[in-house]
């Protein structure tokens, strides 16, 4: 991980409560924690120009969707995003897909889930449950939008939004 994704990671708070969406006690505590840390995020993101996505939740809290987008060649590429927050969460990170992107590249599971199995997922189990939402966003799908897009648009797979 180089300085700078340290420096943003540092910039997200950390969460505290280890609560998925079944434990009826604890996770509104869990999500009003992960909606601060989104906050915190998009905040830094917006104060720094690296505005990136937008997404909302259900009233659960348990089901999550919006758009992301990055630059390439300085044309914009925006896509859906959107995932459920797993049975076992958070010993378990969400898996973020972009519908659109299915079968479009190697990096990617059924329904246009990224793959985040190799990088992301042990960083994921050796942060539980300080990790939410905001960093499987700065860590997994960032990272992923800035690898896999370049090389989507260069085999003409994708067009600009």
């Amino acid at each position: 991980m180089d300085d700078s994704a340290k420096s943003q990671l540092k910039s997200i708070p950390l969460l505290k409560t280890k609560a998925g969406p079944r434990d009826e006690a604890l996770w509104p505590k869990r999500l009003q924690e992960e909606l601060e840390a989104l906050i915190a995020f998009v905040t830094m993101n917006k104060e720094n120009d690296k505005d990136w996505f937008h997404i909302e939740c259900s009233d659960r809290g348990d089901r999550w969707y919006g758009k992301c987008w990055t630059f390439y060649n300085n044309v914009k590429y925006e896509f859906a995003v959107e995932f459920d927050i797993p049975i076992t969460y958070p010993t378990t990170a969400p898996e973020i897909s972009l519908p659109e992107l299915d079968g479009k590249t190697a990096k990617m599971y059924r329904g246009g889930k990224i793959c985040l199995s190799e990088h992301f997922k042990p960083l994921w189990a050796r942060n539980v449950p300080k990790f939410g939402i905001a960093q499987a966003f700065a860590l997994g799908l960032g990272p992923w939008l800035s690898v896999e897009i370049p090389d989507l648009v260069e085999k003409g797979l994708i067009t600009p939004a």
